[in-house]
């Protein structure tokens, strides 16, 4: 018998586990995606990380991590990079009038599962989005993964798995 999870924590990653595994099954029979990323990636974060969610609806930022005794307001992106991905994806829009410090991008593979962190300070993203040329970038605040990719700073990368040699 299945021993109750002890927390509501702990309940909320053991309804991610279902919704990871159902959003897989969707898009084995669909080819869409479930809509699920957002938030699998906002719980990825706080698990690997230690970051403190805000509460649903926070206008501007998703979490927030003390640091040395400071708090940093961080907004989180996620996309999930399946086998097949078109080159190009974009992160979702990043509004810039609203508060925050700065943008953690959580790359998840297939299954759902966190691969990469990567984070931006504001004044790097800002620059990028105010920066004249691309209307999705300056009107919709939409930006490139690859583009994030090379003005934020690796936070975190999950381990290879070993392989067995014999």
């Amino acid at each position: 018998m299945k021993k109750a999870p002890s927390t509501p924590r702990d309940r909320v990653f053991l309804i991610l586990g279902e919704a990871k595994r159902l959003a897989q099954e969707y898009r084995q029979l669909t080819g869409k995606p479930l809509g699920i990323t957002g938030e699998v990636a906002e719980y990825e974060a706080a698990r690997i990380l230690g970051l403190r969610l805000t509460p649903a609806r926070q206008a501007g930022y998703d979490a927030i991590e003390e640091l040395d005794g400071c708090s940093r307001k961080l907004q989180i992106k996620g996309r999930c990079l399946a086998d097949g991905a078109k080159p190009g994806q974009r992160l979702g829009s990043i509004r810039i009038e609203k508060e925050w410090d700065a943008v953690l991008l959580v790359l998840l593979d297939a299954n759902f599962d966190a691969v990469e962190m990567y984070e931006a300070d504001r004044t790097a993203v800002v620059d990028v989005l105010t920066a004249p040329g691309s209307r999705a970038r300056n009107e919709r605040g939409a930006m490139p993964v690859s583009k994030f990719k090379t003005i934020g700073n690796l936070r975190w990368r999950r381990a290879s798995p070993t392989r067995s040699t014999s």
